[in-house]
């Protein structure tokens, strides 16, 4: 029988400080840090919690651990608990407190989702999207495992790849074959997946918007001619920026054994077109009223 091992993972502040406790001469660096954690608190306290309130204290207190914790894990030191306590010393927690919540802003800022709407400039909308991943990541019990910078490093390379995808559908909205799209609202996974699916025909065109009626010409005009699916997509694809390629080539791959494999089957039109309103075009394709 196997006995699972658990490994003890505090926060990275608390690891500083069980450092320093096992120092003789640590009163003073104590002392110096009791006090900054402190400051840091009543300020956290007062702008995300509540400073009247014990659980709003105690909620600022470990949200500043977190924050503290965070930025020692994102700075370039090595892992062993005296660096981190060196760095603290050196640095003042005050100071990586700062740091790490400068990267809770930085990525507060990245996109959640991909897509892009009239809200995201928004102060409100903002400041409570910061609060929420502020409270999200940094909440940290002393006393307890803490993955915060885990959830962080996960969560910056989820946000990066929606701000690639973004980016990737505004250029192609930009470069739309039938005028620039300026609707304010996007949805950056739509436009990308009707440019591929709109790439198969082999014209070249770029194609970021659609309507039903197009779609349906499209799939008779698929049907009739057979035209070669890789060869419309690399026709497309040189018209398109190097930063944004492997994005189209990644999503090609996706669509390539499911939505494409339909249109090109003797599956009704009606529930291929069903299927790509529901699943793929959203809210790039124009209602088509009777």
């Amino acid at each position: 029988m196997q006995i699972t091992h658990f490994e003890s993972r505090p926060p990275q502040l608390v690891q500083a400080l069980e450092a320093l406790a096992q120092r003789a001469d640590s009163h003073e660096a104590a002392e110096t840090l009791f006090d900054e954690l402190c400051g840091i608190t009543v300020l956290v306290a007062k702008k995300f919690t509540n400073d009247r309130t014990a659980d709003g204290i105690q909620d600022a207190f470990q949200l500043a651990i977190g924050c503290i914790s965070l930025g020692i894990s994102q700075a370039s030191i090595p892992q062993g608990k005296d660096a981190k306590l060196e760095f603290l010393i050196q640095q003042g927690a005050e100071h990586v407190f700062q740091m790490g919540f400068r990267h809770i802003k930085e990525l507060s800022a990245l996109p959640y989702v991909a897509f892009v709407s009239d809200f995201d400039n928004d102060a409100f909308i903002q400041q409570r999207n910061l609060k929420a991943i502020f409270m999200e990541i940094c909440s940290a019990d002393p006393s307890s495992n803490w993955s915060g910078d885990t959830v962080y490093a996960n969560e910056l390379v989820d946000r990066k790849r929606n701000q690639k995808l973004i980016d990737c559908a505004k250029w192609l909205r930009k470069h739309n074959s039938d005028g620039s799209v300026k609707d304010s609202e996007l949805d950056a996974n739509a436009a990308i997946a009707i440019a591929i699916i709109f790439a198969i025909a082999g014209n070249g065109q770029i194609v970021a918007r659609t309507s039903q009626s197009a779609i349906e010409s499209l799939i008779k005009y698929t049907r009739e001619v057979r035209p070669d699916v890789e060869a419309g997509w690399e026709r497309m694809l040189k018209k398109i920026p190097p930063e944004h390629q492997s994005i189209l080539r990644e999503r090609m791959e996706e669509l390539k054994g499911t939505i494409i494999k339909k249109i090109y089957s003797r599956t009704k039109i009606k529930t291929v077109l069903t299927e790509l309103q529901d699943f793929y075009a959203g809210n790039e394709q124009d209602i088509e009223y009777p």
